[in-house]
């Protein structure tokens, strides 16, 4: 079962990082075609993708707090990356959008 945990919370922290930043990107690009609106909304939908990661994010420290062995392997890693990539690219869409706006 603790495999089964692992994984699914990996896969979600992958899944949910790639939508957010793909909507970051969206986003972006309704900014710069003048719809601000828009790309503000589509910023809440980055937003709450990156709740849902970090809940799966959440679900593997809970397991290393209760004393289960969470193994640090290379899809692990991967994930924390997407992970560290998407917010980071949200808080740049996010400044990337308020220039939009003052233009």
């Amino acid at each position: 079962m603790e495999d089964l945990v692992y994984m699914q919370s990996i896969m979600g922290l992958i899944l949910h990082s790639g939508n957010a930043k793909s909507d970051c990107v969206e986003a972006i690009q309704l900014a710069r075609k003048g719809d601000i609106d828009a790309a503000k909304k589509k910023m809440g939908i980055a937003n709450q993708s990156l709740v849902e990661a970090h809940h799966s994010q959440t679900t593997l420290l809970t397991q290393e707090a209760r004393g289960e062995k969470v193994e640090v392997t290379m899809l692990l890693m991967h994930a924390q990356d997407h992970l560290m990539n998407a917010i980071t690219f949200r808080d740049i869409a996010n400044e990337m959008i308020e220039l939009y706006e003052r233009l």
